[in-house]
């Protein structure tokens, strides 16, 4: 090939690159462990697309007026493909060399030696398209696409200083800003290689916020790992029950499996899940980064089994406004707590204490749970250590429940206290229910999961409205504070074919990475394993809840032993949610209903042997 052409599908041919340079057509990323290189480049977040977006339009009709005015202006190749190959990327569209070289504006020739030149300096990356390597499509690479982030920001600048504008954008620019954003977490990276798996990747998860913004992202997630993916939901229990199913077949249907933090020890035991270790260098993870009370819950016998995609602590959710009102402070104590549901319980005036997971089972039996940890006691005998309570040797001690105690009697009890104060549906209210009200102004108070707060933090029309505070889980006497860890991890199919592992490998790396975690806060979520999409400043700006559940973390308050994740779990969350039931119904006293849960939580462990 001669070097004045550039054939479609072919990468261009050069001599040795200089020094500190990459050969054209190679690209500029290191090998990774599992699958071929990486190449940069950025699904952005909503609001930094917007904003490439409107720079691009006004550059694109700024230079319809110049060629119009000017007639013998000269088109810019180099503008014009930098301007396709970005919109491109945001809209998820695949550029061609053919279609780079027309939308630069000049002669083939011209336009050809315009793109070498950008690919000689990593302005431009290339993806194979096919087996062979001989067909590529083209993306715009870090170093474009953060170039030009950061001159969209400063042409705006520029404008509303020449042409007049607000002098916020400014300020932020000169106190702090800038300089901010220079820590946040990159932007997403396109592998260099696609993915190569028969029919895309297949995902199993929860039908809850976070997982409906990873659908929502859909198309970008595609673009980014080169093949479609399906992704399946179902609610909680359901989903219980399909990843045992599916664990039952010769082969898996999923290539990823979303899993509830109490599931893991059930289905390490079982054999439903891959030791991680067996499909990846768990080092490429970042372990060190995830919230330790995350990390740790995500492991059985000392091995991870899934990847914290979750984090999402039970908090107390509380009206700072009516609180201000009313002169009350936010409730330090289960007391307190209870005097404030008291003071702001008017149900003449349609507004209710404090909402909570009541309804029968499953729901009910996470509350009897949590609140008995708020009263310093896990739901078996875990050993005491100085961080709360020993779940090292899950896999290893023979374990009771420890429903049946003082400290289970002081749970039982408040639960009562609290129906006095709650909504009078509270006895089927459960997961999304208990905020709703809260987010209408029903309810002053709500315990419930981080991932729930989208509910009123993204609708200005909610009495909630930036309104909000968050705090762990108000103690009982002698206890400390306690924010439950809940949430869910990503794991591998132990049924997944041979083949297949890999690329699920993969996939499950990008889908839980720091910068796939920042896209999920940006479009939404308020759930986040990691430490450094917590400390981001693009994040933090999203919400006070990232501030203040890094805070919980660094007091030692996210503690995943309140629903230890044993076998039995799931049976003794179900047991509970049904006896606290009748007993919150007036069919039978707090001592009866301890009494009951105990017997037939012994029976469930001792059925299934040792742990």
């Amino acid at each position: 090939m001669s070097s004045g052409t550039f054939k479609t599908g072919q990468s261009p041919q050069a001599g040795p690159a200089a020094p500190g340079r990459r050969e054209p057509g190679t690209t500029r990323a290191e090998p990774m462990n599992q699958g071929g290189s990486q190449a940069q480049t950025y699904p952005v977040s909503p609001g930094e697309k917007t904003e490439l977006l409107n720079v691009i339009a006004f550059l694109e009709e700024f230079g319809e007026e110049l060629d119009d005015t000017i007639d013998f202006l000269a088109p810019n190749p180099y503008l014009r493909m930098s301007l396709h190959l970005i919109r491109s990327h945001l809209e998820a569209k695949t550029v061609t060399p053919t279609s780079l070289i027309g939308a630069s504006g000049a002669p083939h020739a011209t336009a050809t030696r315009r793109m070498r030149e950008m690919l000689d300096r990593g302005l431009i990356d290339q993806r194979p398209r096919t087996l062979s390597g001989k067909s590529f499509s083209l993306h715009p690479s870090e170093t474009l696409m953060g170039s030009w982030i950061r001159m969209s920001g400063r042409l705006k600048r520029l404008a509303e200083t020449r042409l007049g504008a607000p002098a916020r954008a400014t300020r932020d620019y000169y106190y702090g800003g800038s300089y901010m954003a220079a820590r946040s977490v990159p932007p997403l990276q396109v592998l260099g290689e696609p993915l190569r798996i028969a029919g895309g990747i297949r995902v199993l998860v929860h039908g809850d916020p976070t997982f409906m913004v990873m659908d929502q992202l859909k198309r970008q997630f595609e673009h980014v790992v080169g093949t479609d993916i399906h992704q399946r939901a179902f609610s909680i229990d359901r989903l219980h029950q399909e990843v045992l199913k599916n664990g039952e077949r010769k082969a898996s249907r999923y290539d990823i499996v979303a899993v509830d933090l109490p599931w893991i020890g059930e289905l390490a035991e079982k054999g439903v899940l891959m030791p991680l270790d067996e499909a990846m260098d768990i080092a490429r993870l970042d372990p060190a980064d995830f919230h330790t009370a995350g990390w740790k819950a995500a492991h059985w016998g000392g091995r991870p089994y899934g990847v914290p995609a979750q984090t999402t602590p039970e908090l107390l959710f509380y009206r700072k406004d009516l609180f201000a009102e009313a002169g009350l402070e936010p409730p330090a104590t289960t007391t307190d707590l209870i005097a404030a549901a008291r003071e702001l319980h008017q149900p003449t005036q349609g507004r209710y204490g404090v909402a909570w997971n009541a309804a029968r089972g499953t729901a009910l039996g996470h509350t009897f749970l949590m609140l008995l940890s708020d009263f310093g006691q896990p739901v078996i005998n875990l050993t005491a250590n100085a961080g709360g309570f020993d779940t090292d040797r899950l896999n290893r001690d023979r374990h009771r429940p420890t429903i049946d105690t003082e400290k289970g009697l002081a749970a039982a009890e408040y639960l009562l206290e609290l129906l006095h104060y709650s909504p009078p549906y509270i006895l089927s209210m459960s997961w999304y229910e208990r905020v709703r009200p809260y987010a209408s102004g029903e309810v002053a108070m709500a315990y419930g999961y981080t991932l729930l707060a989208p509910y009123f933090e993204l609708d200005p029309g909610s009495p909630a409205y930036g309104q909000t505070g968050y705090m762990p889980h108000p103690p009982g006497p002698g206890a400390s504070p306690v924010a439950p860890v809940g949430g869910y991890v990503m794991g591998i199919p132990r049924n997944l074919p041979p083949e297949r592992l890999k690329a699920a490998a993969e996939a499950l790396i990008v889908f839980t990475s720091p910068e796939a975690q920042k896209l999920y806060v940006q479009n939404g979520s308020r759930t986040n394993p990691r430490y450094s999409v917590g400390s981001d400043p693009d994040v933090r700006r999203t919400s006070t809840i990232f501030e203040a559940v890094d805070e919980m973390s660094w007091r030692d308050e996210l503690q995943f032993w309140p629903r230890p994740p044993i076998p039995q779990i799931s049976e003794i969350i179900r047991i509970c949610g049904e006896e606290f039931h009748d007993m919150l119904r007036g069919i039978i006293p707090p001592r009866t209903a301890l009494r009951n849960a105990q017997n037939r939580a012994d029976a469930a462990m001792k059925n299934d042997g040792p742990t």
